[in-house]
């Protein structure tokens, strides 16, 4: 196999782009697998793991100057067997070994650098090194070959480490049990985070700032639970600074995965589909419930070009005599050209020439300066000028910034990572199938249940899922995260389109939980099947990070489930997801926005049942009246006219009112009086989401 001079490696055969980037490296890189754990163990070294991902700067930036590096590759080819992990491809990997970096106190990121023992088990670990000592940070090949003496010569050190690691990992995999969870609890979480909002700029704390949804989430439903005007002011600061802010691409749509700075301004630049597809929810919400009229209009303008970037530039390609194209992309590179931010990025004299004479009035609103804003270029933002101007100005930089993304498209761009994964796919078709009916994008919609046909289609083997698809080829076995966001997916296009065969594919997924990731001890489920390859722990938890957590999605959907067919199964199965992690909630509650919102739906939900024809134009008026205002926590269920609804269901028996659509709303045991108007129907939801 490979030695520091090959051209090529064993990832020449795998699907990842980010393990294809490797490929040529000189580094003698395994995938993850038996192999590379076989290998180790014939030949007692230790294991080099390297996790990242294809859009990850500094993982570019290591590879640049370690893994090309002959000398560098030299060394880690003798002292190590060495392992390239894509993240995305390998969630449950990561998790693993980014949690027993944390236990080493060190702060977790990519591109992770972990040594294990033959056996898997971490004794050491960081994240980016430089190839030499500097910035006081030691080099990789001093790092290299302190580890492997140490390896080598204190084995009882090694032990010593593996031991406490492990006990401390299997303890996280056991999470603390507990009770039931109260209403009210999601509430009074949201007050204490919306005290660490930025009042300034929006976001929590400071700079690296994300825009951590889940928690934002959680503010807007407090707020629509208690009407306390902070709440939904916090959500707002943020949605509003992170819409007119550089970390927004304001000539082709989408938003990047963070900000290095408080304000905003300067986005770490690669785009994620997992992250717009949860500020699509928000914008939606924004759309509806914002407080003033104009920010309704930008958070509205936001979504709508959100998505014309997603299916503009992120529908996964299409095969000769293969799968049309439906499925979403995973990622963009923040770099291109070798430099970070470059495709985005622009300076005075570039504007002028492609503007000409109008190009005073988009430097106004966009920040344009000889000097720039950042390493001299600017990063094209409005934080100056939140606010919209008149609809003329708006129309004018429109066609302004139409000229700009043109000329931009002819730039190098950044790489693409076109794999498909389900998991984030399922996050972004939810989210789309939300939003359709709210913007009276019937497009929308056709893309939604277009990607969820090509993962049911597509992406499942022996009626199981799998996690990742690339050009023809399925990967890895499906973690919990995969099962719960298409679960997700599934109900919310069951609420947008009445079709039952959403319902009962979103029960059958639920059914594989169960006999498969569901926890008989403790409750809850695990990130991996039972059936999965080993690892060194199965990992369950309900926190949240960059997604949602797994636990946390099934648990709204076992909710949704319960509310929607009346099997008790589904509602037991929720409560004991609520006691499994529950006693985690006093010390972790600011990490677990998506396990409170899921209990709250349990527990305190509103149903609306509408009957009639769904395709009959009088219903889907009437529906309009629901999708005019926010209520996350509204189950909503069509119902033809000779249909019934559960005996269990507060409006079973309940039909049409002279042969029109006709709505019920629900709350506990009791329902409304039949409701016929839209506007009627707008209200009663309003008074009743509190």
């Amino acid at each position: 196999m490979p030695d520091s001079q090959a051209s090529s490696n064993r990832l020449v055969a795998e699907t990842s782009p980010y393990l294809l980037q490797h490929a040529d490296n000189p580094v003698d890189w395994y995938p993850w697998g038996e192999a590379a754990f076989a290998k180790a163990k014939a030949d007692g070294k230790p294991i080099l793991l390297s996790v990242g991902y294809a859009a990850c700067h500094w993982c570019h930036v290591m590879a640049h100057e370690s893994f090309e590096s002959g000398d560098i590759a030299g060394l880690m080819n003798r002292l190590f067997v060495n392992v390239k992990v894509d993240r995305e491809e390998r969630p449950d990997v990561d998790q693993i070994y980014q949690q027993a970096l944390a236990l080493m106190n060190q702060q977790g990121g990519w591109p992770l650098t972990m040594f294990l023992t033959p056996e898997g088990a971490p004794f050491w670990g960081g994240t980016y090194f430089p190839p030499y000592a500097r910035w006081g940070r030691p080099g990789f090949s001093e790092i290299l070959e302190r580890i492997a003496a140490v390896y080598e010569e204190k084995p009882e050190d090694i032990d010593k480490n593996v031991v406490a690691l492990k006990e401390a990992l299997g303890k996280l995999s056991r999470p603390e049990t507990g009770g039931q969870v109260l209403p009210e609890a999601g509430l009074q979480a949201a007050q204490r985070l919306a005290r660490q909002i930025d009042p300034f700029h929006g976001g929590l704390g400071d700079a690296p700032k994300f825009p951590q949804p889940a928690i934002l989430k959680l503010l807007w439903q407090g707020w629509l639970r208690s009407g306390q005007a902070p709440l939904r002011q916090g959500v707002e600061l943020t949605l509003l600074h992170m819409s007119q802010g550089g970390i927004y691409d304001h000539l082709g749509g989408g938003y990047a995965r963070y900000a290095t700075d408080e304000a905003w301004l300067v986005p770490h630049f690669e785009k994620m589909l997992y992250d717009n597809a949860q500020i699509l929810d928000l914008l939606t919400w924004g759309a509806q419930d914002a407080s003033e009229a104009w920010k309704q209009d930008l958070f509205a303008q936001r979504a709508r070009e959100t998505v014309g970037w997603l299916l503009r530039e992120m529908l996964a390609p299409t095969l000769p005599d293969g799968p049309a194209a439906g499925a979403f992309a995973a990622t963009y590179d923040a770099d291109s050209e070798g430099e970070e931010g470059k495709f985005y990025v622009w300076d005075a004299d570039e504007i002028r020439d492609a503007l000409g004479a109008e190009a005073s009035l988009f430097a106004k609103w966009y920040d344009i300066t000889d000097e720039g804003n950042w390493e001299g270029k600017t990063i094209l933002n409005r934080l100056q000028r939140l606010e919209l101007g008149d609809a003329a100005t708006e129309a004018k930089l429109a066609e302004q910034r139409a000229t700009l993304f043109e000329r931009r498209r002819h730039r190098a761009w950044p790489s693409w990572d076109d794999k498909v994964l389900a998991d984030w796919n399922g996050l972004m078709i939810a989210a789309l199938a939300r939003a359709a009916p709210v913007f009276g994008e019937d497009n929308w919609l056709t893309a939604a249940e277009r990607a969820f046909a090509f993962v049911v289609e597509e992406m499942q083997e022996d009626g199981r899922l799998r996690h990742s698809w690339r050009h023809g080829r399925l990967k890895h076995p499906a973690t919990l995260d995969d099962y719960a966001f298409m679960t997700d997916a599934a109900l919310a296009l069951f609420e947008a389109t009445g079709k039952r065969l959403y319902l009962k594919q979103a029960e059958a997924w639920v059914a594989i939980l169960d006999n498969h990731y569901w926890d008989p001890e403790t409750g809850g489920y695990f990130l991996t099947a039972d059936d999965t390859e080993g690892l060194l722990v199965r990992p369950k938890h309900a926190h949240d990070n960059a997604t949602p957590s797994g636990n946390g999605v099934i648990l709204q959907a076992l909710a949704r489930l319960w509310h929607l067919t009346g099997e008790t199964a589904y509602r037991d199965r929720a409560e004991a997801t609520i006691r499994a992690f529950s006693g985690e909630l006093s010390r972790l509650f600011s990490a677990m926005a998506s396990f409170l919102l899921g209990s709250e739906l349990l527990l305190d939900s509103l149903q609306l049942v509408v009957v009639g024809d769904h395709d009959d134009p009088n219903m889907q008026a009437l529906l309009s009246g629901r999708w005019q205002v926010s209520a996350p926590t509204l189950v909503l269920q069509t119902l033809a006219p000779d249909a019934e609804l559960p005996r269990h269901h507060p409006a079973y028996g309940k039909g049409q009112i002279d042969g029109r659509p006709t709505a019920y709303f629900c709350r506990g045991t009791t329902c409304s009086l039949p409701i016929v108007e839209p506007q009627q129907l707008k209200d009663a939801i309003k008074a009743a989401r509190g």
